[in-house]
């Protein structure tokens, strides 16, 4: 008869065995990124040349980080751009294949505080796309210079559409009407799964739904979830769309242009403190 091994013991291993594959894949991020910042060799600036089975190793590592910490957005980059390969070719060419896309493909517009002219944002009228963005910062207490730069994508083209989708993730909060609570997000994360088909995408929308209570599991099931996978799937590319050119058009315009139809509800904004 095998020996009754305390519970207690198997979860502080099982905890240990995770701790220390987090702490492999934050140990193996930073010393590439010293390495890269040293001895500069990659496609593009930051670039980090890894092989497969590093990518594998970043893959599984920033996974369960995300998972314990869905905040830690250092992690969700990761997993984002060592899983995506084939879901970027096919959003790179639905934006060559757009004249709109095309053009911020060629242009390579980027999504800063620096590149963007708040006053003229901030006079521009209630209901315009650019005033509503700039609404959605100031609500959510949120910044477009919060985004990471794409390190681990090894095309200099495919890794410029990565870090379009991440700098256009707030347009989509605006568009969307989604605040950034945790409904909210899983909302965004239902819509971009199904219009961009990134596998990190798809892992957020799937365990997103674990932390949210009974009333908004409801709200999601019922309303949002169902709006943003039918919206995700119908609406043209939001990769394709210059929005830098589109602050003065009205919101409502934009989201008839892009066939995005308006929340069934709106979760309340997380208060300020």
């Amino acid at each position: 008869m095998w020996p009754l091994i305390p519970f207690r013991w198997i979860n502080r291993r099982r905890h240990c065995f995770t701790v220390s594959k987090v702490v492999c894949v934050q140990q193996l991020h930073s010393s590439s990124t010293e390495f890269a910042n040293i001895h500069y060799d990659g496609l593009y600036p930051g670039h980090i040349p890894t092989t497969t089975v590093q990518k594998a190793l970043l893959s599984i590592g920033s996974g369960v980080a995300a998972l314990q910490n869905p905040y830690r957005h250092d992690m969700v980059a990761v997993l984002g751009e060592t899983t995506g390969h084939l879901a970027l070719i096919k959003l790179r060419d639905r934006m060559r294949n757009d004249p709109e896309g095309y053009a911020v493909l060629t242009e390579r517009p980027r999504i800063r505080l620096s590149t963007l002219d708040l006053t003229k944002m901030a006079s521009l009228p209630d209901g315009s796309f650019g005033r509503e963005y700039l609404r959605f910062l100031e609500d959510n207490d949120v910044t477009p210079d919060s985004r990471a730069d794409v390190k681990f994508v090894d095309n200099e083209e495919l890794a410029y559409v990565m870090q379009r989708y991440r700098e256009v993730h707030d347009f989509l909060h605006t568009l969307l009407g989604m605040p950034t609570n945790m409904l909210g997000e899983v909302a965004v994360k239902w819509f971009e799964a199904s219009q961009t088909g990134l596998p990190m995408c798809a892992l957020g929308a799937v365990l997103g739904p674990l932390r949210l209570n009974a009333s908004r599991l409801q709200s999601l099931f019922t309303s949002l979830g169902p709006w943003a996978l039918q919206n995700g799937r119908c609406a043209r590319c939001v990769l394709s769309i210059f929005y830098e050119r589109r602050w003065e058009q009205s919101l409502e315009d934009l989201r008839r242009e892009l066939n995005i139809e308006p929340p069934p509800v709106i979760p309340k904004a997380k208060k300020k403190t």
